[in-house]
This record gives structure tokens, sequence and C-alpha cells, in this order.
């Protein structure tokens, strides 16, 4: 089978939610014998180890250089042409030069993560086309303009109507539209009516994320995970270090938080000066931070789809306490394994009241990796994923 499959980023290594969920689905499309075609960007200098390791297993890879400070000039065009910013900010004339190759011979399937990079399919010939939205990132846009001062709210407010109509355009002319859970399904049915999308979740890998044990673990650490100059982190992990954690230090002198995860923002690096507070930057693996906590907080306020960072700690046996928003995704957790707290107040009793008794933290986070690892592993997705293929009439042999 050949198959073109476009990513916004280079999809390894699978550090960051859409890598994690890119590399999955590519590693599942060469392990079944597919001859695959990667269009992609790097953003960054070790992009190239990336790319190099990808160039070995597929049968072509273009990842031009994507330079943000350019590429966000370039987005200024969508003001003069009346389309989305998001569109000209991925428009490279090297990787649409690249993927018209790729479309000779036609190939059997086009899959495409997100929106941004439908531009690049749309008149591309091929048996057919899947567009794995995952979640509408017009609703993205919509969702900061809520939030935004007035000049902001204005240009993010132009961005998600521009960006759901591009999105509109998109799913009428792909054979299929992927969504990542049914809250996202219900809202796409609204936004793009006519069209109904396909459920294909996140999974996780689990034999990675188990933990080690309660070694190193401290009894009044929270930890939270996730990518540090992604404005729904940065937002969600601010809110948590203001507005909760004076009140848990308080009560907890020894009580730590730990911020975890590549290139902070100057914002999230000044919350190091707060007392029990570290910011680490990039690591290595997360799992060995995760075994340092009692718990995993997923304070986010800007937040749709399905969490990896819950997921994640959920695998790793630790009682996860997450906004409502950061939970939407999950659907109906059993009882007992996920604490959803709405707000400061609800958000310093839940974390508290696991401080404080460690027995129930360990029973919780024991539940919760009971649930991941019988729901959410990507063996499931991978045979869901094939389900669908094979309706297209792209089966893959046995």
């Amino acid at each position: 089978m050949k198959v073109v499959f476009l990513c916004q980023r280079v999809p390894w290594p699978p550090d960051r939610g859409d890598r994690i969920t890119t590399w999955h689905l590519l590693q599942h499309l060469l392990a079944r014998g597919a001859a695959v075609h990667v269009g992609c960007f790097q953003e960054e200098a070790r992009d190239a180890e990336g790319v190099a390791f990808l160039a070995g297993r597929c049968a072509a890879v273009a990842a031009p250089r994507l330079h943000r400070r350019l590429g966000k000039l370039l987005a200024l065009r969508g003001l003069c042409s009346g389309e989305a910013l998001t569109l000209p900010y991925f428009r490279h004339r090297a990787l649409r030069r690249a993927v018209a190759g790729f479309g000779d011979p036609a190939p059997d399937l086009v899959h495409v993560y997100s929106s941004s990079m439908a531009q690049y399919a749309l008149d591309l010939p091929a048996r057919a086309k899947v567009m794995q939205f995952a979640e509408l990132d017009s609703d993205k846009w919509r969702q900061y303009a809520a939030v935004a001062g007035p000049l902001a709210r204005w240009i993010y407010g132009r961005e998600a109507r521009a960006l759901l109509a591009f999105e509109d355009r998109v799913a009428r002319g792909f054979t299929r539209s992927l969504v990542v859970s049914e809250v996202e399904k219900e809202l796409f049915q609204r936004c793009i009516p006519g069209v109904v999308p396909d459920v294909l979740q996140n999974g996780v890998d689990v034999a990675h994320f188990t933990s080690a044990g309660d070694a190193g673990r401290h009894p009044h650490c929270c930890v939270f995970t996730g990518v540090m100059d992604y404005a729904p982190n940065v937002d969600g992990v601010c809110w948590f270090a203001e507005h909760c954690w004076p009140a848990l230090r308080g009560r907890f002198p020894d009580a730590r938080f730990l911020v975890v995860g590549s290139r902070p923002t100057p914002r999230v690096q000044a919350l190091a000066e707060l007392p029990g507070i570290t910011v680490t930057g990039r690591v290595p693996e997360t799992p060995p931070w995760f075994d340092r906590a009692a718990v995993a907080v997923a304070p986010l306020r800007l937040a749709r789809g399905v969490q990896n960072k819950v997921l994640e700690a959920m695998s790793m046996a630790l009682p996860v306490v997450s906004s409502p928003q950061a939970a939407q995704g999950l659907g109906a957790a059993p009882p007992g394994t996920l604490e959803i707290a709405d707000g400061a107040e609800a958000t310093i009793r839940a974390v508290a009241g696991l401080f404080a008794d460690p027995a129930r933290a360990r029973a919780v986070g024991a539940a919760a990796a009971a649930w991941v690892r019988a729901r959410w592993r990507w063996e499931g997705v991978f045979e869901r994923y094939d389900a669908l293929l094979a309706e297209l009439g792209l089966a893959f042999p046995h």
C-alpha cells in the first residue's frame, strides 16, 4: 500500500501530543508493510535527527525547515486574502513540490494530521483520503478569543471563523474525517453539519509508562508534564501556581511541584522562584519524574480532545486531579479512577486530600492504571484504524 502521510511536525521522537499520535500511526503503517511518504516540517535543529531516523524506514521524507518568525510574517498575507492566517504560516513551496511528487503514481491512501496540512492534499489524487482532525483547530482559536483582550479577541475570532470555513471544505472533500472523542464528534457535527466523523481515540504506550515503584516518591509532590510554550499548558500551570499552590504549600510546608516539559516560557521559568516549584525544561523521558510524585495535576482551562498527559500519568499509577476541560475527552471514567476538580477551591481540596492520605492516593492510582491498560492501549486504536481502512477498500494483508 502506498501512503502519503502529512503532519505539521517531524513525527519523531514521540515527546509531545501530536508527535505521540502521528508516530504511533506511522509506525503501525510501516509495520503493516506500507510504503509511506512523509511530508512535515522541521522546527528546531534536533529535528534533523528525527528526519534521519524516519528516512531509514520510510519510502521518502520531505521535511523543510519552518522558521517561526518568517512564518508569522507570511501569515499576515491571510489578512489580505481573507483566508485563515494558519494556512500561509504552514505554506512552503518545497513541501508543495515534494507532496505533488508523492502523488505520481497516485497513492492508495492520503492520511493528513492537522487541518493546516490539508492544503497540500486537496488536489492530490488518491483512492482514499483520511483527515485526522483529532479536534477542530478553529475551536481552539474560539477559546483563545473568549479570554483575550480586545485586539487579540478580534484576531483570534477572525481566525476561528476563517479556519472553520477551511475545515468545512476539507471535511467535505476528504473521504473520511477522524476526531479523537465523542465530545469532539458532537462539536464537529454542530460546526460542520452533514458530515459525520469517525472517532479514533488516542492511545498510551503502557509498557513505557509503567511505574518503577515508590522508592523515590515524595508523598507531598505533584507533577505536571507537557510542552511548556504551548499556551493552554502555560495558562494552566501558572493558574495552578498562583491560585492553588500557596494554600497547598501552607498546609504542607514540604510540598513540591514539578513542572516537566520542554521550552518553558519566561513566565513558566519564573515559577521556579516560588517555594517548592521546580521547572525542569526538556527531559530525556518523563516516567522517572512521574515516579517522584504522589499526584499528577492537569489544571487546564483551555483544552479539548484527549490529554496524553492524563493518560500517561494514569498509566504510571498516579492519581490525577484534572479540570473538567482536560478530562472531557476521556468520557465517563469509572468511579475511583480520576479526580475532577472545577476551580481553585476544588483543586486545592482534591490535591490536599491525596497528599494527606497516601494509601488512598495509591489506590486511586492503581485503579487508574488498570482502567487505562484495559481501555486505552494503542493496540485497540490500531484495530479500529485498520477496520476504517478496510471500509474504504484498503485492507492490509494478513
